[in-house]
């Protein structure tokens, strides 16, 4: 190999024009006397292959079994399709979710779902979400309907809404979860066990009965061996006095409440604790209930944080301007083409999209991630974005913009889908 010529940089001060010249003619001979051998692939060297590992552009998995629980639950576990190319896992951290990508008819769907499975067990090759069906619903009743064991589905990356930051959150966790939220604490739970995670685990789970509360036994479990993790039931629709009626072998050892969750139960079971963060997951009337409540106690907005939330209902909202409810037009305007489809005033702008067939990025479908961003090119006023689920940056809302999946037609709207 040719010796590369050595290139004195002159002082700044003494720099001429014709010495700046001379430098690039020496940068041309260095160029030319280079080796032509070909540099390794970006991917080869350590640092990006684990990168690549771990945050995939998409996941191909495999159904390997199908769980059917008795309240309306239904556990599907994955496994990677290496016929698709998948060959591994990407880890994960509890909390996290992954969005599955659906064709439903000519519908191609997005649907954010929270890890039910422990970290420990993505390096074993295997993922588990938990879904509940819901009546009506456009996603959750197909997959009761189609999915068994052999389907193939793609996946993103583990996504970060929820997980667990010593660096930013408190050593104890106040898991706030109602209904279907509870998937991501009990992967907490099996992490803090497994010891994955290292911090303190108060799980307030809502449900109208305690038939209603999926994982109670696996859960109860887990705090009996556990002394990081502890459960309390709080039952909105059912008395203590009829729960302790159930045939579970544990209910003694139960700790159960009743009516709804509140500041005085957070109190209640956080008497010695003298800092502590709120994570919520569930339907997003809990968090507006639940927000309310953390204020009584003087809970920092910093110590709060939210998973992705049920489907949000816009006229429970009390700023929803109801006499504007309706089906209204939504112009789409795409790089390639224009087009208007028909949306109504009690969903998501997504959600009109996808039914249309429209593809659409998303992720959390909560406001949160901004993956679904788009340019509102009609007028403010077209749009209803509910307070309290609307995550936009100060200057998304000086210039214009908006997340589809928490916003709704209450005029006809134009966007542009970037």
């Amino acid at each position: 190999m040719p010796k590369l010529p050595k290139i004195k940089i002159p002082d700044l001060k003494e720099l001429t024009l014709d010495k700046f010249l001379k430098i690039g003619s020496l940068r041309e001979k260095i160029i030319k006397a280079a080796s032509d051998k070909k540099i390794p692939e970006l991917e080869s060297y350590a640092p990006n292959a684990m990168a690549l590992a771990n945050h995939p552009k998409e996941q191909h998995l495999i159904i390997t079994d199908v769980i059917d629980h008795e309240n309306g639950f239904k556990s599907f576990v994955f496994g990677p399709d290496s016929s698709m190319g998948t060959e591994k896992l990407a880890y994960f951290n509890a909390g996290d979710y992954i969005s599955l990508t659906i064709q439903i008819g000519k519908s191609i769907i997005t649907r954010p779902y929270s890890f039910a499975s422990s970290p420990k067990e993505a390096l074993e090759g295997k993922y588990m979400i938990s879904i509940k069906k819901v009546e009506g619903g456009f996603s959750s009743e197909y997959i009761f309907d189609n999915w068994k064991v052999g389907t193939k589905i793609t996946a993103s990356a583990p996504l970060d809404m929820l997980s667990y930051e010593a660096l930013r959150d408190a050593p104890t966790i106040v898991a706030v979860a109602g209904g279907s939220g509870i998937t991501p604490f009990y992967s907490m739970a099996q992490a803090i066990r497994d010891g994955f995670e290292d911090f303190n685990l108060v799980l307030l789970y809502g449900t109208r009965t305690l038939k209603d509360a999926v994982f109670l036994k696996e859960m109860h479990e887990i705090e009996k061996s556990c002394p990081k993790f502890k459960m309390v039931n709080i039952l909105s629709e059912e008395s203590i006095e009829n729960a302790k009626k159930s045939t579970f072998d544990f209910m003694d050892e139960l700790s159960l409440e009743e009516g709804f969750i509140t500041a005085e139960i957070i109190k209640k079971y956080t008497q010695e604790i003298s800092d502590y963060s709120v994570f919520m997951c569930g339907p997003g009337a809990m968090y507006t209930a639940v927000d309310r409540e953390c204020e009584k106690l003087g809970i920092k907005n910093r110590r709060i944080r939210y998973g992705a939330a049920e489907e949000y209902k816009p006229a429970k909202s009390e700023d929803f301007p109801k006499e504007k409810a309706g089906t209204y037009s939504l112009t789409v305007k795409m790089h390639d083409r224009v087009q208007t489809i028909s949306c109504s005033s009690d969903e998501p702008l997504l959600v009109a999209l996808e039914r249309a067939g429209i593809k659409a990025p998303s992720q959390c479908r909560r406001g949160t991630c901004g993956w679904c961003r788009s340019k509102l090119v009609s007028k403010s006023d077209s749009v209803f974005i509910p307070a309290d689920i609307d995550k936009r940056r100060a200057a998304d809302k000086t210039y214009g913009y908006i997340h589809p999946c928490c916003t709704f037609p209450i005029g006809n709207v134009i966007i542009y889908l970037e």
